[in-house]
């Protein structure tokens, strides 16, 4: 019996799929907060600073909708709404700790190589008589 490779196209495209959707600062962000256990959307809300209602309730559909979260609606007054990861979703709360403890550790290099960058494309940018008179160069 001969296997058939997988078209590699196909396997790229929901690679994108699939990283767009987990690497998404949103996505990250709820993931990091539900590994907690199960919280209500207002909870979530309050610790996912700069997310917006509509952000938040559209990251929470898409996270479900991929087998990451499990919505559990209570027939209470006022309804009541909790999140909570599912196994599977539970299997990214390392790669994306690693991520988040990386973006910690590193965040300052980072603002240090932005700086640089951007300061050597201005440079560039100057004028070749500016460039001459500036005590940078």
């Amino acid at each position: 019996m001969t296997s058939i490779a997988p078209d590699k196209t196909s396997v790229c495209t929901a690679m994108g799929d699939i990283l767009n959707r987990i690497g998404d600062k949103w996505s990250v962000m709820v993931v990091e907060r539900l590994k907690g256990g199960t919280m209500r959307f207002s909870e979530l809300r309050r610790a996912i600073d700069g997310v917006s209602q509509r952000m938040l309730t559209l990251t929470l559909r898409n996270l479900e909708r991929d087998g990451l979260v499990t919505r559990t609606v209570y027939a209470e007054i006022p309804p009541r709404v909790e999140y909570t990861l599912t196994e599977m979703g539970c299997t990214l709360t390392g790669p994306i700790g690693a991520l988040w403890d990386w973006a910690a550790e590193h965040q300052h290099d980072v603002a240090r190589a932005r700086a640089n960058f951007d300061r050597a494309l201005a440079d560039a940018d100057q004028p070749e008589s500016k460039r001459a008179r500036s005590p940078n160069v």
